[in-house]
């Protein structure tokens, strides 16, 4: 039975249950019957399969759903564009039918359409787009979709096809993410490119980004890990929620500094649940290691996610939201999850490695070749991939910063002092 007072959340088109908010404006949710009977999934570890409700007070449904929201001034561009009431049910039903993963949040009134429809954007709008750095006023002119995707920055979903890129109608999946760059950070384009390549050429999962260019801006083109091609060739969604969400965290504690998840906690979630853990852990251990080596200081418990993929297995998702963020002034710098107790990068010993490999019920002997490994490998692709960057786009020399940035901790991590504090 359908909530008209509430939202209505759907998987394309079978129900998958009910959000409503009590007097304090705290969602709660729950499952309906038939997604239960016809063997749906649960659509977050935090939110397992039950008859039960999840009440507003208990905080789950409330933090799971709010965390597919935008956060910050992306946030308050929004409601002030749309001239909302700054609430995460109000930004839910105003903004919620194409979020990241598979679901989509209607009204009583709506369903999802049966088919997708799309209008192409003309190249005047993607300028006005990169020229207004894709904030949420960049829309008014081309309609704004009912799109959410989380994150302090804009991201602008996008269908892809034939080399063209067509604006979502209604909640139409989308096939990719533009992101512009910001008026304090003219090169994250290139930076998150670059970051993204380097974890790529080490053979870690990560998302595909290329730098694109229109009218003097540049912008990075991300293709989406939550959506694939179905047998038709159209665009179908694929079930994802990030860590926060699946450890019932509300998005104001995705950094750990802000009591949010440890490595460890996220280490073990993966143990957990996915389907195949001795790769996902692996990836997961070289991707803290990236972080710590490439400057990506903003590993966070949102920047992680496990994806539902179309036969069923759950698997930590590919790596994305990569940038040398210690190449960037005016940015923390300390690590979003620590190493071992220790948030400053530049300070991250061998001991601090071991600590962290305890914490995880990792021998320390495999976590310091991690280490290693890593490392080597970074410097020996540092020049290949910077070559291809710029055989692609011409030099660019605003990343012999980030290059920089590599090339000490590398050092750092292979030969450096084995305690820093004390050297």
């Amino acid at each position: 039975m359908l909530d008209p007072d509430g939202l209505n959340v759907w998987n394309d088109q079978r129900l998958v249950g009910f959000l409503w908010r009590d007097a304090q404006g705290l969602i709660g949710f729950r499952y309906a019957d038939e997604w239960l009977a016809q063997g749906g999934f649960a659509i977050s570890q935090s939110l397992p399969l039950r008859l039960e409700e999840f009440a507003p007070g208990q905080g789950l449904a409330h933090r799971f759903f709010a965390n597919l929201l935008p956060e910050a001034g992306v946030r308050d561009r929004i409601v002030r564009g749309l001239r909302l009431p700054n609430t995460d049910f109000d930004l839910l039903r105003a903004i919620g039918g194409e979020c990241a993963g598979a679901l989509s949040l209607l009204q009583a009134e709506h369903q999802p359409a049966a088919e997708h429809d799309y209008r192409k954007v003309s190249d005047e709008e993607l300028m006005g787009l990169a020229n207004n750095r894709g904030a949420a006023g960049a829309w008014t002119a081309i309609g704004r979709p009912r799109l959410s995707l989380a994150g302090a920055q804009d991201k602008c979903p996008v269908l892809v096809r034939n080399h063209l890129f067509w604006l979502p109608l209604k909640e139409s999946p989308t096939s990719h993410l533009l992101k512009f760059e910001l008026p304090d950070y003219r090169h994250l384009p290139a930076y998150e490119t670059f970051t993204t390549g380097l974890a790529r050429s080490i053979g870690l999962p990560a998302v595909d980004v290329r730098m694109r260019k229109i009218g003097g801006r540049r912008y990075a083109l991300i293709e989406r890990y939550d959506r694939f091609r179905d047998e038709c060739d159209q665009v179908a969604r694929l079930h994802q929620e990030d860590f926060c969400q699946a450890l019932g965290f509300g998005h104001e504690r995705k950094y750990q500094e802000h009591g949010g998840p440890s490595f460890a906690d996220c280490y073990r979630l993966v143990l957990d649940v996915s389907s195949d853990p001795a790769n996902d852990l692996r990836n997961l251990l070289r991707w803290q290691i990236f972080n710590v080596l490439a400057g990506n200081s903003d590993g966070h418990a949102k920047n992680l996610s496990l994806v539902h993929r179309a036969n069923g297995e759950v698997r930590l998702a590919p790596f994305y939201d990569l940038v040398c963020t210690r190449a960037l002034s005016g940015i923390g710098q300390h690590l979003a999850l620590h190493v071992g107790g220790q948030g400053n990068p530049g300070m991250v010993s061998a001991r601090h490695w071991e600590e962290l490999a305890r914490q995880c019920d990792v021998r320390p002997r495999f976590m310091l070749d991690q280490v290693q490994d890593v490392a080597r490998q970074l410097l020996r692709q540092l020049q290949p991939v910077r070559a291809l960057f710029d055989s692609l786009h011409g030099n660019y020399a605003a990343l012999q910063r980030v290059e920089q940035v590599v090339a000490k901790q590398c050092n750092r991590a292979l030969g450096g002092p084995a305690d820093p504090e004390n050297a």
